[in-house]
């Protein structure tokens, strides 16, 4: 197969397969088998938007940052009274860092690994048995 060159107007040859680019384009498409939950990537993933989000530097942790809406405060009602009074010194701990414009030291941070979901399982539960 050939095929006409436009500035010289003689004929090029066609560019050549090679037997590795060959042996590529037989492979299927599903050969590797899908990844349940996502693996390692998907985990590297959280962690980076976890810490890239900014709250964690303000010692708050991801359920903290929820909109109360009717549904959150069922939840906030049903954790136990330590986790409510962690949340709200955190909370507050937060507003005042923000109006001085700080952040805690890189040891205070909270971390991926202890995000503690004790208000998203009891948010879940709120939902649940409200039928929403």
């Amino acid at each position: 197969m050939r095929r006409r060159c436009r500035l010289i107007g003689s004929v090029a040859p066609a560019p050549r397969r090679t037997q590795r680019a060959a042996r590529r384009a037989e492979v299927k498409m599903a050969a590797r088998a899908p990844v349940a939950g996502g693996g390692r990537l998907l985990d590297t993933l959280r962690k980076w938007y976890y810490n890239a989000a900014g709250f964690n530097k303000l010692g708050l942790m991801r359920d903290d940052t929820l909109y109360e809406d009717d549904d959150v405060k069922e939840a906030l009602r049903r954790l136990p009274e330590h986790l409510y009074n962690e949340r709200t010194f955190r909370i507050k701990r937060a507003l005042d860092l923000s109006l001085k414009h700080q952040i805690l030291p890189k040891d205070q941070w909270v971390k991926y690994e202890e995000v503690c979901l004790e208000c998203f399982h009891s948010l879940v539960e709120a939902l649940s048995e409200s039928g929403s």
